[in-house]
């Protein structure tokens, strides 16, 4: 048993695969993910049922357990930014949100540098967050 909070086999070894620059999707529970993610990228299924798990449960273990050097988010095209992305600036304080329309972000997740798609059971709409994996700087 290992006493890190990240505990999933399959998540650790795509980011122990995964590298600088290196992407991770975090997708809602309509997310599209195996037509609107990159077919080499790891798939990791984690909706078990409706709200479990949720996407700012998975980006708060991830956030702890990576450095993020960019936040991709998906904006509709009409009305409010939705409300999660408060969630997500809380879980990723001093990072910007970078938002993107739809099948703009759907041709991001599709990219060659997604390694890692994350489906959740998350009912809120537009919950769809694209990471990208930073550095970790020299001791």
């Amino acid at each position: 048993m290992l006493t890190y909070q990240l505990l999933h086999p399959e998540i650790l070894r795509a980011l122990g695969e995964a590298g600088h620059g290196a992407q991770v999707l975090i997708a809602d529970g309509n997310y599209p993910l195996a037509t609107r993610s990159h077919a080499d990228a790891r798939r990791v299924y984690l909706n078990l049922a409706p709200d479990m798990l949720r996407v700012t449960d998975v980006l708060g273990v991830l956030a702890g357990a990576i450095p993020i050097e960019a936040a991709h988010v998906m904006l509709p095209d009409h009305g409010d930014e939705p409300s999660i992305f408060q969630d997500f600036r809380g879980l990723l304080p001093g990072l910007q949100l970078q938002p993107l329309g739809r099948f703009q972000f759907y041709e991001a997740a599709r990219g060659p540098d997604l390694a890692l798609a994350i489906a959740t059971g998350e009912r809120r709409i537009y919950a769809n967050i694209l990471l990208t994996i930073g550095v970790v700087p020299p001791a």
